[in-house]
């Protein structure tokens, strides 16, 4: 009987872990027009947001996102699962309710069997029936690793809409999810990580994160973002740079999956993990003499993560105890933000 290879031993990389290095996105992004020639585009790429927004009328917003990436666990289904669960987390994280997706498929056809490629789509099916939208068509090509992921087309009302740009001083920092996917899925890769450790990581990454919706109904929520291949510390900046103010985090506050800190002192972590450090880390001051296992932590590419929430000071509490009864338990306020040089201290 052939043994179908692991879908993990056809991708140099797996998950957000596959996303090109903040500094190199940018090197790329340079000299590209600015959005000002289309007044109704009311977000596009100056502020490194989560998906282009367009205004359509007084009342309606429409919000585009795209997102796929090679297999990070072996399971044909739960990659496509937590692909589609990705890929929606976009339109939750700008603040609107998706309407609908299309397929993105890439995959080597003469190393895959048809059933476990139809898996993978079946598994991103699943995840958008869950949000209450359909697969409404896609494109797929003949690809030497394996790629999925989806086109998703949200909406919102302009009131609504929740740039990563908006954090205002003193606000505190929520984040819904626990860090560590990075480093459990270098993990699995190298055979480490057992099958409970491997079940919450799915459960982590195939948690929609639709609270984002009702969170951006709330006027004393001022800025949202998900936090995904750059790290709490990358998508931290994309808000310090956008608002122009600096982020301070508490390391002891930061919530993280169950074996993430053993893991990454046994060394488990990815080389994005090291890129993200190089790319940003001139821009953070981190405690002296922090371990490099927990600077791996801060930097842990994350696949399918959690939102970072910047919200008033007097409405944390309420705002956070809303995240955890919408079904995120590990949720916790890891900072605030203040006047200062755009940035991160953590401490």
């Amino acid at each position: 009987m052939n043994e179908h290879p692991r879908l993990t031993s056809l991708a140099h990389g797996g998950g957000c872990g596959c996303k090109l290095a903040p500094s190199v996105l940018r090197e790329l992004l340079a000299g590209q027009p600015v959005a000002q020639a289309f007044p109704q585009l009311l977000v596009g790429t100056e502020t490194s947001d989560d998906a282009a927004v367009w205004q359509v009328d007084d009342n309606t917003c429409v919000i585009a996102t795209t997102d796929f990436f090679m297999p990070m666990v072996d399971d044909p289904r739960d990659f496509g699962r937590i692909a589609a669960t990705n890929a929606i987390s976009d339109i939750y994280a700008m603040g609107g309710r998706p309407i609908m997706a299309l397929a993105i498929l890439g995959m080597p056809i003469d190393k895959l069997p048809p059933e476990q490629i139809r898996q993978i789509l079946e598994g991103g099916r699943e995840i958008c029936a869950e949000a209450g939208i359909p697969v409404a068509g896609g494109h797929s090509i003949d690809a030497p690793e394996p790629i999925y992921g989806l086109a998703v087309i949200g909406l919102c009302h302009p009131s609504e809409l929740r740039r990563n740009a908006d954090a205002r001083p003193g606000d505190a920092l929520i984040l819904t999810k626990g860090l560590g996917v990075g480093i459990y899925s270098a993990a699995i890769k190298k055979g480490g990580l057992d099958a409970e450790g491997l079940a919450e990581m799915v459960a982590s990454t195939t948690t929609l994160n639709r609270v984002g919706s009702d969170l951006a109904k709330r006027d004393d929520v001022h800025a949202i973002t998900d936090v995904t291949g750059f790290g709490i510390l990358g998508h931290g900046l994309e808000i310090a740079r956008g608002s122009g103010l600096r982020l301070r985090i508490d390391l002891a506050s930061l919530p993280l999956l169950t074996r993430a800190s053993e893991l990454a002192q046994a060394g488990f972590f990815t080389g994005a993990s090291t890129r993200n450090w190089a790319a940003y880390g001139s821009e953070v001051l981190l405690p002296e003499g922090l371990p490099d296992w927990q600077r791996a932590l801060l930097t842990d590419p994350q696949t399918s993560g959690g939102l970072l929430v910047a919200c008033a000071p007097e409405a944390a509490e309420t705002v956070l105890q809303m995240i955890r009864a919408a079904g995120f338990p590990l949720a916790a306020i890891i900072g605030h933000a203040e006047e200062g040089s755009a940035g991160i201290t953590v401490a």
